[in-house]
């Protein structure tokens, strides 16, 4: 059977007071607003998001395609190439559309035309095989959805689509409706299918600020992995976006529950890294091990890094007890190779001050390593 458009309007649906997905939202809508009081260090959490961008961005990829593994990633990461091919640059700039929105959106933010657009033009840049001609515009002529019985609207119709879709993201609902909206909003940009190309890649960063908008603080100790929810198993993925193109309640209500019950396990979850006990035990001191098990660094630098860890914030009085007899410039000369290494780094500008550096050293593949045995990671290699 031909894929067929059929219209149908955009509005809230209402779950059923007794509905597990009511019960899902009022959880999600206490986390939003719950004050984390998290004990793990501003700098490392700030690494740790940058870590969760990284997986962000190679998930929603993966989603379309682009078999780059974890593990390629973050050797390009490690050892950066003047010449990326198109499947890393696509997975750049996926982060740099996270980046962009950490940057431009905070709570109860407007989400503009203009906003939207540049999320497309940041999605496609410099990509051959998934970039688009027209980057930063709407679609000019018409396309098909592959595998899928909905055909988007004709494209003469996509400026009215968002401009409507756009009004009901700002409009001034009653916040018990802000989840629902973020789930609706999701599917209506993929059902409009905006853009030539980059439709899916730019719907789940719009998901991602739209989490911001409406309140869960990523500035000041939460990390969001939206994206996880949907990677985890693709099929399933667009079999729930299948339900919402029939346009019915119903639908429409089981799509919102699997994307808003796969919300509270991802936040669930990356909330337990606000805990510097935790971070330390599960994640870090075991990045440390194996890294050093595998030669990427000395006994004496695992030791130094294993103080970074237990301190937090560490200064050069600290290595004293692993560097029995030796004087404070030898001390900093150890200091000074490890931050160039990436290993560590100051807490700020000229500091005498360090914590530990994960994102572009060695340690990233450890860390990695530890996030995936403690079941952090929805993609595997």
């Amino acid at each position: 059977m031909d894929a067929e458009f059929s219209h149908f309007d955009l509005r809230l649906v209402e779950p059923s007071f007794s509905s597990s997905l009511t019960d899902v939202i009022i959880e999600l809508d206490h986390l939003r607003r719950k004050k984390l009081g998290g004990t793990t260090h501003p700098e490392i959490f700030f690494q740790l998001k940058t870590i969760f961008h990284l997986l962000e961005s190679i998930g929603s990829a993966r989603i379309e395609g682009n078999n780059t593994t974890i593990t390629e990633y973050i050797e390009s990461k490690i050892a950066p190439s003047e010449r990326k091919g198109d499947n890393i640059q696509e997975i750049e700039n996926s982060e740099n559309g996270m980046h962009f929105i950490d940057e431009n959106v905070e709570e109860g933010s407007f989400i503009s035309k203009a906003f939207i657009l540049e999320l497309h033009k940041i999605t496609v840049d410099k990509l051959n095989r998934e970039g688009d001609k027209t980057p930063g515009y709407f679609r000019r002529g018409n396309v098909r959805i592959t595998g899928s019985k909905h055909r988007p609207p004709d494209y003469t119709q996509v400026d009215d689509y968002m401009e409507e879709l756009i009004n009901f993201i700002n409009q001034d609902d009653n916040h018990k409706y802000d989840l629902l909206k973020t789930a609706i909003a999701h599917h209506r940009v993929a059902w409009t299918h905006p853009f030539n190309n980059g439709n899916g890649r730019v719907v789940r960063l719009l998901t991602y600020a739209l989490l911001i908008k409406q309140g869960f603080n990523v500035k000041n100790g939460r990390i969001l992995n939206p994206t996880a929810i949907f990677c985890i198993d693709r099929d399933r993925y667009y079999e729930m976006l299948a339900k919402a193109d029939t346009g019915t309640d119903e639908g429409m209500l089981v799509w919102c529950e699997y994307v808003l019950s796969g919300l509270l396990d991802e936040i669930n979850k990356l909330d337990n890294l606000t805990d510097h006990e935790f971070l330390a035990n599960r994640i870090l001191l075991p990045a440390i091990t194996y890294c050093f098990e595998r030669g990427n660094f000395s006994e004496l630098e695992s030791d130094v890094l294993k103080i970074a860890v237990a301190k937090i914030v560490f200064q050069s009085s600290d290595l004293k007890k692993s560097m029995p007899g030796k004087l404070p410039a030898e001390r900093s000369r150890v200091i000074g190779k490890m931050k160039s290494m990436g290993l560590i780094r100051p807490v700020s500008e000229n500091a005498r001050r360090y914590t530990i550096s994960f994102t572009n050293s060695y340690l990233l593949r450890g860390v990695i390593d530890s996030l995936r045995n403690e079941n952090f990671l929805s993609l595997q290699d």
